[in-house]
């Protein structure tokens, strides 16, 4: 099938009339959103149908059991995209085996001055600085809320949080729970966001003593409820990240995610932004895509050994191809999530690493992903 996307679609928007992309996004936000609303009616159950049948690609080897979930493959969405759960039922339709939505934080919130999205053609990579622009953690329990009932195919969803910006990074915690027991009803596992770098501050809760606070605060709530894990930066020294394990497995954290974006502009091609006129150096904000792969990878490949294989981690960092993703899954990621990958390569892009994870497994001779996973587990030990 041609992937009229990458031949048409995508030249067009990044550059022919060089859209706007964080308008970009918003327009295919509200199209997906349209979708969740219309897809059990009686008016787009063949547009559900033939969207299923061209994106997903079902197969008993892709799934695997982890927190007591099933996931029909190891590929999720990455937090940002549906910060809102505007299209939280739909996602099983692109093929993905999971979706996180947010980040979503306490207090609704507009997040920074635009623009704030770039594309970084060169880079194949992202320089976002949005500040977790979202609607607040009650409006995506009552949205959440609103669908539980309702019948679909259900994936497992995640359900990232934040600080929001008003709040003290003093009062992190509370802020935190509050968010927590809001969407604990309705989320299958929550993630501890302390690395974004576009919230004044947030980065320093990732210090052993900061996050303890916060850890701890959560898991006195929970009470084994829920899977939660913790998001980390990929800049982070080998150190920090040893001290962020060493917590997790304190507070009996379920995993994980490894990684949010990178400060780093020293890996990059893209010298001068377009749309600013200024250096890449100096525009603030988190660089996603190509250029964050091999770092992810690196820290999936410690936290992995520091641990024995032990807990589960969820590589995210510039995933494009059926390559990228084995990458981080024989480094030791039980799971795997993207965001940038998805800008560039279009919603083809699921069904095309389920291929290629199914050639990969035939290769080595493997008959699940649960395999892989396992084997990178025995080489730690």
């Amino acid at each position: 099938m041609t992937d009229i996307y990458q031949s048409a679609i995508r030249p067009i928007l990044f550059s022919l009339v060089k859209a706007d992309p964080e308008w970009a996004h918003e327009q295919t936000m509200h199209l997906l959103g349209w979708l969740d609303r219309t897809h059990e009616s009686s008016s787009t159950p063949w547009l559900s149908s033939q969207l299923h049948q061209a994106f997903c690609l079902s197969d008993v080897r892709l799934e695997q059991t982890l927190w007591g979930l099933k996931f029909p493959n190891p590929l999720g969405l990455a937090a940002g995209f549906d910060k809102d759960g505007v299209a939280a039922r739909i996602w099983r339709i692109f093929g993905f085996g999971f979706a996180e939505l947010g980040t979503v934080t306490c207090h609704a919130q507009p997040g920074n001055p635009q623009p704030r999205l770039f594309r970084l053609l060169q880079d194949r990579a992202v320089l976002n600085r949005m500040g977790f622009n979202n609607r607040g953690a009650k409006a995506l329990a009552d949205r959440l809320g609103a669908i539980a009932h309702q019948p679909f195919e259900p994936i497992p969803v995640g359900i990232n949080l934040g600080k929001s910006k008003v709040t003290p990074l003093e009062d992190a915690a509370t802020d935190y729970l509050t968010s927590f027991r809001l969407l604990k009803p309705w989320g299958d596992y929550f993630v501890v966001n302390v690395s974004s770098p576009n919230t004044p501050g947030l980065r320093s809760l990732q210090d052993a003593e900061q996050l303890r606070i916060i850890l701890e605060t959560l898991q006195q709530d929970n009470q084994g409820q829920k899977p939660l894990l913790v998001k980390i930066a990929p800049d982070l020294e080998w150190e920090a990240i040893a001290d962020v394990v060493m917590l997790a497995q304190t507070y009996q954290l379920a995993g994980i995610v490894a990684t949010n974006t990178t400060i780093r502009r020293d890996i990059l091609k893209t010298q001068v932004i377009t749309t600013t006129g200024k250096p890449v150096t100096e525009e603030a904000g988190g660089i996603s895509g190509a250029p964050l792969r091999e770092r992810s990878t690196e820290v999936i490949r410690f936290i992995h050994q520091q641990t024995q294989g032990k807990l589960p981690i969820i590589g995210v960092g510039g995933i494009f191809t059926a390559e990228d993703a084995w990458e981080k899954l024989t480094a030791g990621a039980s799971l795997i999530q993207v965001y940038t990958g998805l800008v560039y390569s279009g919603p083809w892009m699921a069904r095309r690493i389920m291929q290629g994870l199914l050639r990969k497994l035939e290769q080595q001779g493997l008959s699940s992903i649960t395999q892989v996973v396992k084997q990178a587990q025995a080489s730690t030990e």
